[in-house]
């Protein structure tokens, strides 16, 4: 096993702990020194190589796993949060989440086995899903499935992660920005201090979790809640609800303003001009939102709208489950367009059918 482990400077280092069949690779954990010890911020995914990786990368920081005095978690993902639990089991750290993600796992860990399947085959009903992409949904929960799906696990946090709060962190001055879009209670943490290298331009450094990353646009879809049952249509389409594109597009810009003189994000690798990369994924999305209302000139379920969206391959090749991900995206911009007045539910329809306005 190698650990990829880097020194950032300053009291800051940073483990890719491996996320096992996944294309991203790994999740960038950082180590951040303080005066009573480190703190981790975010675990990795639960698994025993991951595991081992994050232990020896601790190590090779030059620290022992009981040393840890804390866990600060950017949001509730399974890549991100899956190992905190055996991280304060092993060394007694407390665990600090946002109450909008903490809110998240303690529904997911009450949930009663097949909720979240039921949850799953109404909305994509709903959205227009064919039936050969529900059968296996409902043959799983004829069969009681549900029951291993992430996040059963997952670790309630100790403590509250407050939007704006300076967090008590003994000789480090970290303050929480709250980044909403890519869950609810996602947050960023900025490190108020200079950067070691004195010719950077900027001020701080921001561990961007998976808000901002150098090469990648995160995943917007919808605040899953599977006790919404049917969630956010109607008759005519979408009810007044949550916003997720507009809350990461919001929270975009307030990241940008901060000007930090690097991001140290969640995956790939560390980077500088958090500006420039704001400014584009704001114009992505952008452009992204003008071609779904040009092809919403002809009415498309939601279903339709994700079959005829841009991915990074065909909708074909696009596997079963990362199909349920991508309605849910494709979902979460509309939703955008309706609240925007750019497009609306056509009276009657079912499965719901959407059409530009204007």
């Amino acid at each position: 096993m190698t650990t990829q482990v880097t020194d950032h400077k300053g009291g800051v280092w940073s483990i890719a702990v491996p996320i096992p069949d996944n294309p991203l690779g790994h999740t960038l954990v950082h180590l951040l020194e303080t005066d009573r010890g480190p703190v981790l911020i975010d675990t990795g995914w639960d698994d025993p190589d991951s595991w081992d990786t994050l232990v020896a990368g601790v190590t090779a920081c030059g620290f022992d796993l009981t040393d840890l005095h804390g866990v600060l978690i950017t949001h509730h993902h399974p890549d991100h949060h899956g190992l905190s639990a055996k991280v304060r089991e092993a060394s007694g750290a407390w665990i600090a989440m946002h109450a909008a993600d903490t809110a998240v796992v303690r529904r997911t860990r009450a949930a009663e086995p097949g909720q979240w399947l039921d949850y799953l085959l109404t909305k994509l009903a709903a959205a227009g899903a064919p039936d050969d992409h529900l059968a296996p949904l409902r043959k799983a929960r004829a069969t009681g499935g549900g029951r291993k799906l992430p996040g059963r696990r997952a670790a309630l946090p100790d403590r509250g992660i407050g939007p704006g709060a300076l967090l008590d962190l003994p000789g480090r001055r970290v303050r929480a920005i709250w980044t909403p879009g890519h869950t609810p209670g996602h947050v960023c943490l900025h490190l108020e201090e200079e950067h070691p290298s004195a010719r950077t331009p900027g001020f701080g450094r921001l561990f961007s979790g998976d808000h901002l990353l150098p090469g990648i646009t995160p995943h917007i879809g919808l605040y899953e809640a599977p006790d919404d049952g049917l969630g956010a249509h109607d008759g005519e389409g979408l009810r007044e609800g949550t916003d997720p594109l507009g809350d990461y597009l919001d929270s975009l810009e307030r990241v940008g303003r901060l000007a930090p003189a690097e991001v140290l994000p969640a995956h790939q690798h560390a980077f500088a001009d958090a500006g420039s990369r704001v400014r584009a994924l704001i114009a992505h999305h952008e452009e992204r939102l003008a071609r779904l209302r040009a092809l919403l000139q002809e009415p498309r379920t939601v279903w339709q709208l994700a079959e005829t969206m841009e991915w990074n391959r065909p909708w074909e090749q696009i596997p079963y489950g990362s199909r349920n991900i991508a309605v849910s995206e494709a979902e979460a911009h509309l939703r955008r367009l309706v609240k925007l007045g750019h497009a609306e539910g056509v009276p009657g329809s079912d499965p719901v059918t959407y059409r530009a306005v204007g």
